[in-house]
């Protein structure tokens, strides 16, 4: 055994620039291929981090279109809802448009629908004294340099104006997985505001978040509170957390497929350079498989031999690919900014490229294995020099 490790290693670097580079594709696809599915999982993370017992109430048109406020306390008494919370998408713009993270309006029972937010109890309470005050997610204060006290202002579009708010909470994750890249604020504040600016829009409200005593009970709720409303000028549509999470992923599906298989295309094309580099490695050593046969080498012993080789390089680029994975998802997550406010490589995508690098090592094994198995002694001699 300790024969066959000490020839395997030598094989593999007897052609040192030709290994060298076929590493390097390796890390190179590898790296790629766990970035790429990072961004896929950063893009459904926050449908991954649902709740089970929250329920969303919008427009059944369309979320653009709002709900008037006076819905609330027919759905507060609905049989199983537990608390309801209402909150409207504000979407202004910070300094210039690339600056984007969302904003909410939101009532005062909205964070505590939210524990996954997590905001001390002074700034809790310094944000409901302040009508003008907002709470930002750690992520953008980072971002942006932006302190507790600081005034922001906001250029509004949905709402036109300036808008100014006072930093007075920055909150942060229950988890890591928690989206740090949101802002709130006073609906009030907003309402008070639309009432003087643009009287029509007066007491709308963007959508409810209903927390439901039971999980069990959240199909029969949602079917009510559909039903309460079913024929009036403002029809609804209630659906779990999770599924109006994915109603955003749903929009942008075809680029979600595109990472996707790009992804496993770079994988197809190493896992080819590597199968060539085998092939090339095969070619050369025929003459060495010949004379093994001829001392009475079996083949096991020429497949074991190959695929030690193929599997040791292989596995090298893997290892030193997954080291590279979480320092280089770092330093992509600082410079998208709040584009994905949870970039983290999850533990299902090691072990996906895992799995690629030893699948690459076994295929590209596969055709130099049998090309050393059916090699004919006295011709193979004959190559010999």
């Amino acid at each position: 055994m300790v024969y066959l490790s000490k020839l395997v290693l030598r094989n593999l670097f007897r052609h040192k620039l030709r290994t060298m580079l076929t590493l390097a594709g390796l890390v190179v696809a590898i790296v790629s291929f766990g970035l790429l599915q990072t961004v896929v999982t950063a893009w459904y993370n926050n449908a991954n981090m649902a709740s089970a017992t929250r329920l969303v109430t919008r427009n059944a048109i369309s979320l653009v279109f709002p709900l008037p406020l006076s819905y609330r306390q027919k759905i507060r008494g609905i049989d199983g809802v537990r608390a309801i919370a209402y909150a409207n998408w504000f979407g202004a713009i910070y300094k210039e448009p690339k600056n984007f993270f969302p904003q909410f309006a939101v009532d005062d029972a909205y964070l505590s629908l939210f524990p996954e937010f997590v905001v001390s109890e002074a700034e809790r309470h310094d944000f409901q004294r302040d009508r003008k005050g907002c709470i930002l997610g750690r992520k953008i204060a980072d971002a942006f340099g932006i302190k507790l006290g600081d005034n922001l202002t906001l250029k509004g579009t949905i709402f036109p104006g300036d808008w100014t708010f006072v930093v007075r909470g920055i909150y942060t994750g229950a988890s890591n997985k928690t989206d740090l890249s949101q802002m709130f604020f006073h609906w009030d504040y907003l309402n008070e505001t639309v009432r003087k600016r643009y009287a029509r829009r007066v007491d709308q409200v963007g959508f409810y978040i209903i927390e439901a005593g039971n999980a069990d009970d959240m199909a029969r709720i949602a079917i009510d509170i559909d039903m309460q409303f079913k024929n009036s000028t403002a029809e609804t549509l209630t659906e779990t957390e999770k599924a109006f999470q994915l109603g955003f992923v749903s929009m942008t599906e075809s680029i979600v497929v595109s990472i996707r298989l790009v992804s496993y295309l770079v994988i197809f094309i190493i896992m080819a350079v590597m199968a060539n580099t085998m092939a090339m490695t095969a070619r050369e050593r025929l003459g060495e498989y010949a004379t093994l046969k001829a001392l009475g080498f079996g083949p096991g012993f020429l497949a074991t031999t190959i695929l030690g080789e193929s599997l040791l390089l292989a596995t090298l680029g893997g290892a030193a690919s997954i080291a590279l994975t979480f320092p280089l998802a770092v330093e992509f997550s600082k410079h998208t900014g709040t584009l994905f406010p949870v970039f983290q490589v999850a533990q299902e995508t090691v072990l996906l490229q895992c799995a690629c690098a030893v699948g690459i090592g076994v295929l590209a094994a596969l055709m130099p294995i049998r090309r050393a198995l059916s090699v004919n002694i006295v011709e193979g001699l004959r190559s010999i020099g």
